[in-house]
């Protein structure tokens, strides 16, 4: 399996480690402490204590503590976890859309680090860094042989602290060295622009506490550049989701209000609940209405929204609202199959607990759990056909994941993808040039973009002849 992971990490796709969160946050964990079997608590007891005063060798109290916790929550499903200091406060870097860096969206190419673009106002949009630039040497370190994480880090860092990079220009066929001085980044989810004259193209790579915020933004300066917009791609591929709030904020921005957008369902009362497209259901307190601003042409201008395997969670929420209410035609593939919502719960100031809380339902009442959205036209990732396809994971890949609707195990299904993975890993693997990245999303060579527009301009659309749907499959049973 590593192969795969080498792959989806190449190709940025992020869905296996990323979609992992649609949430709602709550500020204090709620006190359900029922009766406690006491058997079990006795055993568990025993064990510390055996482990404490036997083991080979002195262990950490605190950590027997947390080991179990996590091993408690993670017996659950592949996305509830136990967060501790440290992954508590990414965890809160990744939601918040900010952290201590240079300032980049990267990739990899060549087994190098891509600058697929630098943040603006960032340190390395000062520094003169440009898109499709590669980063060679991290201070002393060569990049190639780190991974995407090892080059991250590395790049990551305290305020107001030096990193030194090597870039290889392509374009001046030169390297140069550049010093750049870390500083707190907030991170640009949202990315727009005109693709073509009266056509819009708005990305948002994920759901985090200033997306809505950005979009709002993105979305008026796309109409002060052509308020007669006559059609808009809203490109979620690879959005790995997010907060709920943001998934039912975006939905709203093109739906009529009070429409419902999303349901949701589970143990206790709180879990069950209906989010309309209206201010009280995505609005932050006190903040009033993000959307306030938009122009009322957006409710009614042409959309296609764009969704592929990478498309989890949040993304599904929006692309399943408008689905459900035929506001937009989704293009695409079949996207990841996360229907399922996590809530946050602090333990103490440092230390969390995320777990599943509810199952949410498109407005029609779909489960997309282990199935995900059918987009109404498939779509190939390159005008060759699909190249990665195969490797990419989804929720019904994850072990122990929560049962869809209807679900059943097809092993002739699993089998034939197990091959077609296989085959895809020996091809890359006999391969002497590395894989090819796919085009960058919203450039001239992106695909399902050109095809996206096509249909907006009512042209013909080179749809998939080879993609056919996946049904949900059941998780096998965990193995004691």
């Amino acid at each position: 399996m590593s192969g795969n992971f080498k792959v989806v990490g190449l190709l940025a796709v992020g869905a296996v480690a990323g979609a992992l969160t649609t949430m709602q946050l709550q500020a204090t964990a709620r006190s359900t402490l029922g009766p406690l079997p006491l058997e079990e608590m006795q055993q568990l007891a025993a064990v510390f204590g055996i482990v404490k005063n036997d083991y080979v060798e002195a262990v950490d109290e605190k950590k027997l503590i947390s080991d179990a916790i996590s091993g408690m929550v993670s017996g659950l499903d592949p996305h509830s976890q136990y967060f501790d200091k440290k992954s508590y406060k990414e965890f809160r870097e990744g939601t918040g859309g900010k952290f201590v860096g240079i300032g980049i969206e990267m990739g990899m190419e060549d087994g190098l680090v891509k600058v697929v673009s630098p943040i603006e106002g960032s340190p390395a949009f000062r520094a003169g860094l440009k898109s499709g630039d590669l980063i060679t040497r991290i201070d002393d370190t060569a990049v190639k042989g780190l991974t995407v994480d090892q080059a991250v880090k590395r790049m990551r860092g305290d305020p107001n602290t030096k990193v030194q990079l090597t870039v290889f220009r392509k374009l001046e066929n030169r390297s140069f060295p550049v010093t750049i001085v870390r500083e707190e980044i907030r991170m640009q989810s949202v990315r727009a622009k005109l693709v073509d004259p009266g056509y819009g193209w708005v990305r948002v790579s994920q759901f985090q506490d200033r997306t809505v915020d950005d979009f709002a933004r993105k979305v008026e300066e796309l109409y002060k550049q052509d308020p007669n917009l006559k059609g808009l791609v809203l490109d979620l591929r690879n959005d790995p989701g997010g907060l709920l709030d943001g998934a039912v904020a975006l939905s709203a921005a093109f739906l009529p209000e009070g429409t419902v957008v999303v349901t949701t369902n589970g143990q206790i009362d709180e879990s069950r609940a209906t989010f309309r497209a209206t201010p009280e259901h995505y609005a932050r307190r006190g903040a009033g209405d993000p959307l306030r601003r938009l122009p009322a042409a957006l409710k009614t201008v042409p959309l296609v929204v764009l969704v592929n395997e990478g498309s989890a969670s949040a993304s599904e929420i929006v692309a399943g609202a408008l689905q459900d209410h035929k506001r937009a035609t989704i293009m695409g593939a079949q996207t990841f199959g996360k229907g399922s919502v996590q809530t946050v719960r602090p333990l103490t100031a440092d230390t969390a607990l995320k777990i599943t809380t509810a199952r949410y339902f498109t407005p029609s009442g779909r489960s997309i759990q282990a199935k995900g959205i059918v987009p109404d036209i498939w779509l190939d990732e390159t005008a060759d056909g699909n190249v990665y396809a195969a490797l990419r994971m989804r929720e019904a890949d994850l072990e122990k994941h929560l049962q869809g609707a209807d679900e059943k195990k097809d092993d002739a299904a699993s089998k034939a993808r197990e091959e077609a993975r296989r085959k895809v890993e020996e091809q890359l693997a006999k391969s002497k040039e590395p894989p090819k990245p796919l085009p960058e999303f919203g450039s001239t060579e992106d695909f399902p973009l050109q095809q996206a527009l096509n249909q907006l301009r009512g042209l013909p659309v080179v749809a998939s002849k080879t993609v056919t749907e996946r049904q949900a499959e059941a998780a096998e049973p965990a193995k004691r």
